[in-house]
């Protein structure tokens, strides 16, 4: 007997041990409950205050001007509030059903229910941006936090948490309510299921069906991915789940499910909105690019309460608004559609763009300078082939290329140029000037379509090399682009990617500063010497109509011709040209402009059209530069000046080339086959591959050189200058008419 203390032992060490395992687990999850509340008080004390203004007002952001001057702020000129006592009691039903069915018994104005199941979803997803939150929070994350999938951060849900409860405490459910239906984003610029009863169905709340005010009731959990318009089998799946969860909280009765759920998602939808209001259309393309750069720099403009600095100089959008919907630049007709982009090229800034003529009066349309992406035609050429060549192989500006017979490779298409001539060689100046299609193209071949690739990339220009070599003659890109490759020769090699955001604000303070210093991308010398033959362009090339007086300036012009498939289709549009392209810059300032029509149904360009692009940066230059100093460009030291038999020319320090023993090797095109064309102001046409990028180019016209007076002259007489010659060039066109063709064939 006296062994048996001695048998029991084990038993007794093996109660301590379990006793100790769980005394351990006990305090563990006490400390980590401390250290939750801890956290939790941490996080708390940081918690930003909430008014009654910020809670009662939508969560849109303001922009304003880089001078601190308010633009606007979006959806507020959209919102129709109402008051809780103007909610039907179903659409109040409806809310809160799908959005947190224990609203009303939430003493906190939090769900601890849905908290735990988040923490477990959390948990089980690794991710802590999973929902939980109740009416309560989701209204203050709306008026006092960005709603951002990278600001779903503990802290954030600790400091929502916080203000539920105070919120709570303050205002009555009835409040809180109201609040969030008028406060949540419904698509389209406008706030609050009041605004957008008005909007989507042209009702007021108590006049919607019980399909309606599903719909409405939710779509605020994601509103563009439930757009009745636009994705409606999505719409429908979000209402009908809607209608479960009033079915399954006994807000509604069978019957009413069963009518509900059979009705037609887009019944009664209206498809045709007046929203332009406040939000002028002289903006809209603006604001538009505005709302989709801040969507890509991880923000929502409609949520999160943001201060928005924008980089628009309202004054020239207004200009350029005003020059292409006035007359005073002639355009064919009134579908004939332009677009354009001015960006100040020393730091990336788009003060102005273009989206169009004759604008529709909605909100966030089609912005044609950065939507629209048409062959650039010879634009491109500064970019594709000669700064590469320059940059890569050092050649010089009288480096000769030869302007001769060509085959694309591999095929028996014959590349041809606007006179259907060749001349033989020539200078890269020379065929730069009088924009040659053949040079060009030896030239990508020469330095490599995979490096002229990879040039284009660093200046914004995104272009396959699998297109082959017609890339050296015209490759798809927008405005915006062009002018932003543009502007890396503007500022002699450095690249500022176009922004229209220059610094984001949240709404609990914190700053976002997006100016850059640019990045360099090519050498000065290379810039300068492209700059240099840019120059002759527009002093005696295929620019010579946006030539400003005595403006210092560079441009190149780009047109393309019709393929023989869309000339099939449309046997009149022969000798016409399909897209026309002027880019030309001054070392403050870099536009882009193109001319054309949206589809072929539209018309052709003919008459004074054919110059739109060229007069509408000439004229938008004239007043964006009258303010500024006319400078020229400072010639870096690793540049070499020379005189050859071939005129002025330039070259790397390091690399002089051998001037050309006779002169008359180097040929140009005979000034009678010039004046034969400068006489005719019809346009002349690339005859090679239809089914690659044509090219047309306008032969300059020296009568024009006339208008070269002083630029303060010019403004002064720019109306009567205009209509002179919209008049002179309908009646010139109409007496060439013939000519036209036989020449364009």
């Amino acid at each position: 007997m006296e062994e048996l203390p001695h048998r029991l032992r084990p038993h007794r060490k093996t109660r301590h041990i379990a006793r100790n395992i769980f005394r351990g687990i006990f305090l563990f999850f006490l400390l980590m409950f401390v250290l939750g509340i801890g956290l939790f008080a941490y996080y708390a004390k940081e918690a930003p205050q909430v008014t009654q203004s910020q809670l009662q007002n939508a969560g849109s952001s303001t922009l304003y001007t880089t001078d601190g001057k308010m633009l606007l702020t979006l959806g507020q000129e959209k919102r129709n509030y109402v008051r809780y006592d103007e909610i039907p009691q179903r659409m109040k039903d409806a809310v809160v059903s799908i959005e947190d069915k224990r609203f009303y018994n939430e003493p906190f104005g939090i769900d601890p229910v849905r908290i735990v199941g988040s923490i477990v979803s959390n948990v089980r997803g690794h991710d802590i941006s999973a929902g939980g939150s109740s009416i309560t929070q989701q209204l203050i994350k709306l008026s006092a936090f960005s709603t951002s999938v990278s600001d779903r951060t503990l802290k954030r849900k600790a400091q929502e948490a916080w203000i539920a409860v105070h919120v709570s405490r303050e205002y009555t459910k009835q409040q809180i309510l109201e609040y969030y239906i008028n406060k949540v984003y419904m698509n389209y610029n406008i706030y609050g299921i009041g605004t957008a009863a008005h909007y989507y169905y042209g009702k007021n709340l108590n006049q919607l069906d019980l399909s309606q005010t599903a719909l409405l009731a939710g779509m605020p959990n994601a509103p563009t991915f439930y757009n009745p318009y636009i994705t409606p089998a999505r719409a429908k799946y979000r209402r009908d789940l809607v209608l479960q969860a009033m079915l399954k909280n006994k807000k509604i009765t069978q019957a009413e499910y069963s009518r509900a759920i059979t009705e037609n998602i887009q019944t009664g939808l209206i498809y045709k909105h007046n929203t332009q209001s406040k939000l002028r259309k002289i903006d809209d393309p603006y604001i538009k690019e505005v709302v989709d750069e801040v969507r890509e720099k991880g923000f929502d403009p409609y949520n999160d309460n943001l201060k928005i600095t924008v980089n628009i100089n309202q004054q020239a959008q207004n200009e350029l608004y005003h020059l292409a919907n006035s007359g005073k630049v002639p355009f064919t007709n009134n579908k004939m559609q332009v677009a354009a982009t001015v960006v100040d090229p020393n730091n990336g800034h788009v003060i102005a763009i273009l989206g169009g003529r004759h604008l529709p009066n909605v909100a966030l349309g089609l912005d044609r300078a950065v939507q629209t992406d048409r062959s650039t035609g010879s634009s491109i050429k500064p970019v594709w082939d000669y700064a590469p060549a320059i940059q890569y192989k050092h050649w010089p500006t009288s480096k000769i290329l030869y302007d001769t017979p060509y085959t694309y490779a591999g095929t028996n298409i014959q590349l041809n140029d606007w006179d259907n001539q060749f001349y033989g060689p020539m200078t890269m100046r020379y065929a730069l000037e009088q924009s040659r299609n053949v040079p060009a193209v030896r030239t990508l071949q020469d330095i490599g379509i995979n490096r002229a690739a990879k040039f284009a990339k660093q200046v914004g220009i995104n272009v396959s090399p699998s297109q082959g070599l017609s890339v050296a003659i015209g490759a798809n890109a927008s405005t915006l682009q062009m002018a932003g490759a543009y502007s890396a020769f503007a500022t002699l090699g450095t690249y500022h990617k176009p922004e229209f955001v220059s610094r984001i604000q949240t709404a609990t303070g914190e700053i976002h500063n997006y100016d850059t210093p640019g990045k360099r991308v090519m050498d000065e010398s290379t810039a300068y010497m492209i700059t240099d033959m840019l120059k002759g362009v527009i002093t005696h090339g295929s620019g010579l109509k946006a030539k400003d007086g005595d403006l210092i300036e560079a441009g190149k012009t780009g047109t393309v011709k019709y393929s023989n498939s869309e000339l099939k289709a449309h046997p009149s549009y022969r000798g016409t040209p399909k897209d026309s392209w002027f880019i030309g810059y001054t070392r403050s300032f870099v536009m882009s402009v193109w001319t054309g029509y949206d589809t072929l149904a539209k018309g052709k360009i003919t008459g004074s059209g054919q110059d739109s692009a060229m007069l509408l940066y000439k004229a938008m230059m004239d007043y964006l530069m009258h303010d500024k100093a006319n400078m020229d460009w400072e010639k870096p030291d690793s540049v070499v000046t020379r005189q050859f038999n071939t005129g002025r020319e330039l070259f790397q320090k390091g690399h002089a080339p051998a001037a050309p023993k006779k002169k008359e090797n180097i040929n140009r095109i005979p000034q009678r086959v010039i004046r034969r064309y400068q006489k005719n102001p019809n346009m002349t046409f690339d005859n090679g591959n239809s089914n690659r990028v044509v090219i047309i180019e306008r032969r300059p016209n020296n009568n024009g050189q006339n208008n070269n007076n002083e630029r303060q002259i010019n403004r002064n007489n720019q109306n009567n200058n205009s209509q002179n010659e919209n008049n002179s060039d309908n009646q010139q066109n109409e007496s060439n008419q013939n000519q036209q063709q036989n020449d364009g064939g």
